[in-house]
């Protein structure tokens, strides 16, 4: 290699600004969806996080509400029927539904138990699906930014080949900038790809362990509500 081809190499600017300036309009809209997607994936992953630890603050604290002694019609008015925590509207839905089975002779209507059961199991599915909204960003995030960011790539790639043709020069100052070029659309796919994997798998773990506190919840109040229909 002559010393005319290797100035030429180290004066060229291979860092990320430089590489994302020099490429193709493609290949810059590729990283630019990137880079737009690991921060939403970001922003996502802190919002999940401090949302999980919320719920598992406000079960915890309900808990020891519930179990403390205190008479389940008090604890009704005192969160009332529009309360703001998940355990406390899992609560509220059977309590409802256990009034609202009341006669006004006293007796029960027929089919109590079923109802204060489907009652709280639509509690319970609208709080899942509220811990798991945007979950489902991050599973496509962490499963199709690596081909985005391949794609990317490829098309770097191919239009290095095409400057090498006109060129007709192989030399390192030319080739190196096209194929770095195209390298970091694959990196950003990677950078965005890793973490939403990693996360996913974690808040979705951490969410399905909430929703069973919820429904274990549910299953026991459940069972005190039977034993006072049994008597």
């Amino acid at each position: 290699m002559d010393t005319t081809t290797l100035a030429n190499a180290h004066a060229l600017d291979f860092s990320m600004l430089a590489l994302f300036a020099r490429a193709t309009i493609a290949a810059k809209v590729v990283m630019i969806l990137l880079i737009i997607a690991s921060f939403w994936s970001w922003a996502i992953i802190i919002q999940k996080h401090l949302t999980l630890r919320r719920a598992r603050k406000e079960a915890d604290e309900f808990d020891q509400a519930f179990w403390s002694g205190e008479p389940l019609d008090d604890l009704f008015e005192k969160i009332g029927s529009q309360p703001d925590g998940a355990s406390e509207k899992i609560f509220a839905s059977g309590m409802m539904e256990w009034r609202r089975s009341h006669r006004h002779d006293g007796g029960l209507i027929a089919g109590a138990q079923a109802r204060i059961d489907r009652s709280m199991d639509v509690a319970i599915a609208k709080q899942s699906d509220f811990l798991n909204t945007g979950l489902a960003f991050l599973a496509t995030v962490g499963s199709t930014a690596p081909f985005v960011g391949l794609f990317g790539t490829v098309w770097g790639i191919k239009h290095a080949f095409e400057e090498i043709a006109i060129s007709q020069n192989t030399n390192l100052a030319v080739v190196a900038p096209g194929i770095a070029e195209a390298l970091l659309s694959t990196a950003l796919g990677l950078l965005a790809a890793i973490p939403a994997v990693i996360f996913y798998n974690k808040l979705s773990a951490d969410s399905d362990r909430v929703v069973a506190g919820y429904e274990a919840f549910a299953d026991e109040f459940s069972t005190i509500l039977s034993r006072q229909l049994d008597a």
